[in-house]
Formats: C-alpha cells, structure tokens, sequence
C-alpha cells in the first residue's frame, strides 16, 4: 500500500482532468480524492497498490486529450486509509 500527494500544472482547469482522474481512479481501485487549486493547478491524493499508482502518476503526467501538462510534483506520504475516491471542490 503506498500513498501520494501529487500537483499537476499546465492547463490543466476546465478541461474534464479531475474527471478523467477519478474515473481512472475507481477503474483502479485507487483511493483518495482530486480538486482544483485557487492558482490554477490540479491537486490529487492516491492511495493503493504501487503498481496502480504508478499508472495514476503516468496518467497525470501525460494528461488528458483536452490538457496539457506542464509538470508534475510528487511527494511520498503516509497511508491514510481512505475510503473511497472523490473530486473535492
């Protein structure tokens, strides 16, 4: 089980992105949520298997059809134990 804590910039706001990441998400069986910032990036949570989150952070970085990414931040944290996945607003 493994946790991160992960900011995506680039164009990445009004573009479906957080719907893109959570339909990935429940398809995975990740946990956690996603929401866009007040300055302009998309901000997510995932916890899981390794393996799937490895293809969440390949999915961020490539981005949807509709957006581009500029960059990526990732940071290893602590399992938390989510319940389920959610976009937040």
């Amino acid at each position: 089980m493994k946790r991160v804590h992960i900011f995506i910039y680039g164009h990445v706001i009004g573009v479906f992105f957080r719907d893109e990441i959570k339909e990935l998400a429940l398809k995975l069986k990740i946990k956690g949520w996603v929401r866009n910032t007040l300055d302009g990036k998309v901000e997510a949570v995932f916890e899981g298997d390794e393996r799937d989150i490895e293809k969440m952070v390949e999915f961020c970085n490539k981005g949807s059809l509709r957006s581009k990414v500029d960059k990526v931040e990732i940071k290893e944290e602590d399992v938390q134990f989510e319940k389920d996945f959610n976009i937040k607003w």
